[in-house]
């Protein structure tokens, strides 16, 4: 059995959403076992326990959120070396265009050399005021397929050994 891992960080909501689409279509594939966990629970242990990965994080002043990258910067070290060649994806809930969050998540990953097996999604909640910003998200039923899609390729793939 083929184990995903979904590591993630939501403060409003939106991520979270996006996670539980995609946690859910995966859990539909025969053949993997899928876990969440967030980001600040999050340790090395459990991403050497894991086959593949998504990664998913809000968009916050323009960059991943602080959570997410002080994960990144407690398990990069000790993971480095050893978790090569393991596909994953990434998930953004931007309120601009999450284009800078991306690139950052997709450079740490490429250190690790993991292997980038979707393109990365981003869910644009186009929240620019102070007020948008802060209120809880709701992610629409067409973004949260998107996210399910993500979900249930990566698990099917790493079920059936194409990853």
């Amino acid at each position: 059995m083929k184990k995903l891992l979904i590591v993630y960080y939501s403060y409003t909501g939106g991520t979270a959403q996006m996670v539980e689409a995609a946690a859910q279509a995966g859990r539909g594939e025969d053949g993997t076992d899928l876990r969440t966990i967030r980001a600040e629970d999050c340790q090395p242990e459990d991403m050497l326990s894991a086959d593949g990965y998504i990664f998913a994080t809000p968009e916050n002043l323009a960059a991943m959120a602080g959570v997410m990258k002080a994960f990144f910067d407690r398990c990069y070290y000790p993971l480095l070396g050893k978790i090569e060649g393991r596909p994953y994806a990434a998930m953004i809930c931007a309120g601009s265009d999450g284009e800078n969050a991306q690139r950052q998540l997709e450079r740490i990953a490429t250190g690790w050399r993991l292997k980038k097996v979707i393109d990365s999604l981003i869910i644009c909640t186009h929240a620019q005021t102070k007020q948008e910003i802060l209120v809880s998200k709701i992610i629409s039923d067409t973004d949260r397929q998107q996210c399910a899609e993500t979900g249930a390729t990566l698990s099917a793939g790493l079920a059936m050994g194409v990853f």
